[in-house]
C-alpha cells in the first residue's frame, strides 16, 4: 500500500509538472476587445454582432468584449491588464501613451474620420465668429478630442476662456446632458460628435454653425482608431493580424453597403443601450462620417499640439513618434491591393 501511495503521488506530480510546462495551446487563447455603442465604432458593432472577428480569429480563440462609454475608462482597463485591443478616440490614446511613457499602447489602425461639429441653439444670438462673447458652449468631456478642438478654435478666434479671465465659458458635459441643457436654454451650443450633432439639430432644433471638417486638410481628421496593448501586440502578432483582417474586411463592406450598415449599427445600438436612433438622426450622422482603416496620422499630431498648448499634456511637449505600429495593417492592405499607409 505504501508503495502504491508513493507511486500515485509521483504520477500526480509528474502530471502537474507536464501540464504546467506545456506551451499555450490555441484553446487557451483569447482576445479581449473594448468599444463604445456609438456609430463612430461601427466596425466593432458590426464585427462583433455578425461574428466577423470571431470567425477570423478561428476556433480555439475566444473573443471577449466589453462595452465602454468613455475613453479614460478604456485606458484604465488597458493599464489594469483587462484589455488587449480597443476602439477609442485620439486624445485618450495620446494621454494613455504619455502617462505610460510610451510603453502601454500602440495605434494599429484607423476606424472613423469626421463627425464633429459646433451646434448652436437657433435663438443663441450667434451669427458669426465675432458673437461668442458671454456665451456658454459645452463639450463632451474635459480634455477630450472635441473639448480640445473647441478650445483651440476659440483661441484662434481671439477669445479667452472664463476660467482664464475671459468671458466665454466652456462647460464639459456628458452628451445626454448637453441635449437636456440645450433644450432648457442653459447652454448656447455644443462642440460634439455624432450622433449627438444630429440629435441636437433634430431634437433640439439646433443649427450646425461649424463642421469641424472645414478646419482640416481635405476635411479629414481622426475621430476613432484602434489601439493595442503593447505586450499583447508583441506576444500575439498573429491574433492582431487576424483581428485587423476582419476590421479591414468589415470596413470595406460598410463602405459598399450603406443602408444595411445603418440598419445593423442602429440595431446593435438598441441592443446595447436599450434605445435606437431615429432614421433621420442616423442618416444625418453617417453623412458626416467616413468609415476607414486609415488612422489619419497627421491630424492626431495636430490635436496633440493643441492639447499641449492648452496645458493638458504637461509642461514638456510629448514625443509621439512611437505611438503608431502600422506594419501589420500595411501587410494586409498590400495583400488586398489597397493603398499603403505611411508609418
Amino acid at each position: 500500500m505504501l508503495f502504491l501511495k508513493k507511486s500515485t503521488r509521483f504520477c500526480l506530480l509528474l502530471l502537474f509538472l507536464t501540464v504546467s510546462a506545456r506551451p499555450l495551446l490555441a484553446a487557451d487563447r483569447k482576445v479581449r476587445l473594448g468599444y463604445f455603442p456609438n456609430i463612430t465604432h461601427s466596425q466593432a458593432l458590426i464585427g462583433v454582432s455578425r461574428g466577423d472577428f470571431q470567425k477570423e480569429l478561428g476556433e480555439g480563440v475566444k473573443l471577449e468584449t466589453k462595452v465602454f462609454n468613455a475613453g479614460p475608462s478604456v485606458i484604465e482597463a488597458l493599464f489594469a491588464g483587462e484589455l488587449d485591443i480597443a476602439y477609442i478616440g485620439p486624445n485618450p490614446a495620446i494621454n494613455g501613451y504619455i502617462k505610460s511613457e510610451g510603453q502601454a499602447l500602440r495605434i494599429i489602425a484607423g476606424a472613423t474620420s469626421g463627425g464633429a461639429a459646433l451646434v448652436l441653439r437657433s435663438d443663441s444670438g450667434i451669427a458669426s465668429a465675432k458673437d461668442f462673447h458671454g456665451k456658454k458652449i459645452a463639450s463632451p468631456q474635459l480634455g477630450n478630442t472635441q473639448d480640445v478642438a473647441l478650445r483651440a478654435w476659440l483661441k484662434r478666434n481671439g477669445y479667452r476662456l472664463k476660467e482664464k479671465g475671459g468671458d466665454v465659458e466652456v462647460i464639459p458635459l456628458q452628451n445626454p446632458d448637453q441635449l437636456t441643457l440645450f433644450l432648457k436654454k442653459e447652454i448656447d451650443g455644443a462642440w460634439t460628435v455624432e450622433p449627438w450633432v444630429s440629435r441636437l439639430v433634430r431634437e433640439g432644433n439646433g443649427k450646425v454653425f461649424l463642421e469641424e471638417s472645414s478646419l482640416w486638410p481635405r476635411g479629414d481628421y481622426v475621430t476613432a482608431h484602434i489601439i493595442a496593448d503593447t505586450k499583447f501586440l508583441k506576444e500575439n502578432p498573429d491574433l492582431v493580424e487576424r483581428f485587423l483582417r476582419a476590421h479591414v474586411a468589415v470596413t470595406l463592406w460598410i463602405n459598399s453597403h450603406e443602408q444595411e450598415t445603418r440598419i445593423l449599427v442602429n440595431n446593435e445600438i438598441k441592443y446595447l443601450t436599450g434605445k435606437s436612433l431615429s432614421d433621420d438622426v442616423i442618416n444625418d450622422a453617417f453623412s458626416r462620417l467616413r468609415i476607414t482603416y486609415d488612422p489619419v496620422r497627421e491630424s492626431l499630431f495636430t490635436s496633440a499640439q493643441w492639447a499641449f498648448e492648452q496645458g493638458f499634456l504637461g509642461d514638456k511637449k510629448p514625443d509621439l513618434s512611437g505611438i503608431y505600429e502600422l506594419t501589420i495593417l500595411n501587410k494586409i492592405l498590400k495583400e488586398n491591393n489597397l493603398a499603403y499607409i505611411g508609418e
